[in-house]
């Protein structure tokens, strides 16, 4: 029981060993290696990318392996962009540098006591992301006059025009770094105040991402901001952009249900040998019968009694979880005790069954709770194992005030994120079209056929996710030049070991998209970026 951790991980992370001694070692061999010619100069056709800034938010910043780091930056999609521009005739591109060789990861960092720590790499030894040593974050101390990129991490798209959104020690910290007034700026204002020929603007992930890496706790990030408000807020962000002639780029919303971070953890990850199946039975029998006792106690649904029990069998099992939307049986454990059917002490023990069950097929689980499946409970390492999604369900805490279901996605919370991403992207492709009939140029550029190619997908799968169903042909990964690269953070995966944000080879895949979408709208001919040239996900042995 005391592997099943190990196991988790090992399942999770499925990575191939390379022989490389250390990460510098790595980025050396892999520069080396893949060294390829320069792109032949191509020409800018009928745009002007004298002056280009990006607006977004980690995405744009280069937020990666949960840090805004040196790297991250450097290899941030807009700054990829920006190199390109640059064969054609394009201006130097001013990021607000965080000067951080690891960044700051709010994750697993404890300040409170002295652990600040820094992105994560690929341990090949643990087959885990673990942090490294971080740094708090400091201020920008650079020109910000002419600054280019205006990615701020967690900025929402109803924060863009907020004065005072790096307020000290009360706003975004990000932007508070970079902020030309901390007090009054807003980040849509501050990049107005720079000169601008083209503009990217990729926002509105994180109108629904925080509600699913929530584990959907809580539903006002999916109510509060209408599709009309969005559609309002874009509309009048991309009027400002363009009042002076500006060309641009939107880009869509991505599935973020599809990402890494609630794939790598399956909802039956809890592996068993036949006999630790049996053991585990044997112990969890009288919760079982407690379960069923509920039924002669006052309690009335013989299905919800039947999708709680708890039986495991050799090889994969579905993880227990604590599930605060199931009916609350305190009252009718109670009464069984009451009854004289239970002791006060078979009593206590069912405290964690009030509201468990475990998961099923088709639920999503959060990369978060793979640092936690399988380990102890109760905090100590006697005889009496209590593994947590085995013996006690995951979320719950013996202090009432932690339990909750953040480790879990279940198919309606799925369904409203499915939803608010499809909305919001309506009322993108919508203000746009507008926009453009009213005489801007803007160029959308939509990133979910990508999705759904990378993925893999079937048509039924695509559609029901509301994603297009034209690339879906049920192959996993994109070739690149003869690689096949993977939607996760595995060595040729082109996700950060956060499971959220690009590593750098993803951030150049979404580079050529919209430079593929620039080419054909404004007859130009910028070189893609060689996508293999650049790393994939961090890692050292």
């Amino acid at each position: 029981m005391k592997n099943l951790y190990n196991k988790i991980l090992i399942s999770t992370f499925a990575i191939v060993a390379l022989a490389c001694s250390s990460e510098d070692d790595l980025t050396e061999d892999w520069i080396e290696v893949n060294e390829v010619e320069a792109p032949a100069p191509g020409t800018s056709g009928d745009l002007d990318l004298s002056s280009y800034i990006a607006i977004g938010n980690s995405l744009s910043a280069g937020f990666a392996d949960g840090a805004l780091y040196n790297q991250g930056q450097e290899n941030s999609f807009p700054n990829l962009l920006a190199g390109q521009f640059a064969v054609v005739g394009g201006a130097n591109f001013n990021q607000p540098d965080i000067n951080s060789e690891n960044g700051f990861n709010s994750t697993f960092s404890d300040i409170d006591n002295g652990v600040i720590a820094g992105r994560t790499i690929l341990d090949l030894s643990l087959q885990a992301p673990v942090p490294t040593t971080g740094e708090l974050i400091g201020s920008y101390s650079g020109d910000k006059t002419t600054l280019g990129n205006f990615g701020v991490p967690g900025m929402k798209l109803g924060d863009l025009e907020t004065p005072g959104y790096g307020f000290p020690d009360v706003g975004n910290p990000y932007f508070t770094r970079f902020a030309a007034d901390p007090n009054t700026s807003s980040v849509l204002g501050d990049a107005l105040a720079v000169d601008r020929t083209f503009f990217t603007l990729w926002l509105g992930a994180n109108d629904y991402l925080g509600y699913a890496l929530a584990g959907g706790q809580g539903d006002e990030p999916l109510t509060a901001y209408s599709s009309t408000d969005f559609a309002t807020d874009l509309g009048s962000a991309l009027t400002q952009l363009t009042a002076n002639g500006s060309e641009g780029v939107v880009i869509d919303l991505p599935p973020v249900v599809t990402l890494p971070f609630f794939q790598a953890v399956t909802w039956d990850a809890i592996e068993l040998d036949a006999a630790t199946a049996t053991e585990l039975n044997d112990g969890l029998a009288a919760v079982n019968t407690a379960l069923q006792g509920t039924l002669s106690a006052g309690y009335d649904d013989s299905e919800d009694i039947a999708r709680r029990l708890i039986s495991y069998s050799e090889g994969d099992n579905p993880i227990l979880v604590h599930d605060e939307e199931l009916v609350d049986l305190e009252p009718y454990f109670d009464n069984l005790e009451a009854g004289m059917a239970i002791t006060a002490q078979e009593r206590a023990a069912l405290v964690p069954y009030e509201q468990s069950r475990p998961l099923v097929d088709g639920e999503l689980v959060l990369l978060s709770a793979g640092a936690i499946l399988g380990t102890e409970a109760d905090g100590d390492d006697t005889e009496e194992d209590t593994p947590i999604g085995v013996v006690i369900p995951l979320g719950f805490s013996f202090t009432e005030a932690a339990n909750g279901d953040q480790y879990f996605l279940n198919s309606e919370e799925q369904t409203a994120i499915v939803t608010a991403r499809a909305t919001y992207n309506g009322a993108i492709s919508a203000t746009v079209t507008s926009l453009n009939d009213a005489g801007a140029d803007i160029a959308l550029v939509s990133v979910q056929p990508l999705f759904v190619d990378m993925l893999g997908l079937d048509a039924a799968t695509a559609t029901a996710l509301a994603l297009p169903t034209g690339s879906a042909d049920g192959v996993q990964g994109i070739e690149v030049d003869g690689v096949t690269l993977t939607p996760d953070f595995a060595p040729n995966g082109v996700f950060s070991t956060d499971g959220v944000h690009p590593n750098p080879r993803g951030h150049a895949i979404v580079a050529n998209e919209i430079i593929a979408t620039m080419n054909a709208r404004w007859n130009a001919s910028i070189p893609s970026i060689s996508v293999l040239e650049k790393l994939g996900v961090t890692f050292q042995q």
